[in-house]
């Protein structure tokens, strides 16, 4: 009998963004593309230049978020894109949002 599952396995992983990432519309651009993918989270700039994220959702939205989140907006550079897998926050996530800097 084939193992089907109504519900995807949802997973969050935190991701850190380096390159040229700020000043370029990263964060607009991944709120959108986190939307599209039906991601909740949120991104925020850092005082180091890098762009911090917390993406929840689907595996293979969140994977495919990744996987965005290496191109980013057309402006951007990215350099590295590190990702790991964290536990859900405690906090229930109203979309993906943009958080202030830290």
């Amino acid at each position: 009998m084939p193992h089907s599952s109504n519900t995807p396995a949802v997973i969050t992983q935190h991701l850190i963004i380096r390159g040229h990432v700020q000043g370029v519309g990263y964060r607009w651009s991944m709120v959108q593309a986190a939307q599209q993918r039906g991601v909740q989270g949120w991104v925020r700039n850092c005082r180091d230049g890098s762009v911090e994220a917390l993406a929840t959702g689907p595996q293979d939205a969140v994977q495919s978020l990744i996987e965005w989140a290496h191109q980013g907006p057309p402006h951007a550079r990215v350099d590295v894109v590190e990702a790991r897998i964290v536990t859900a926050p405690s906090e229930t996530l109203p979309g993906f949002v943009q958080r202030e800097t830290v």
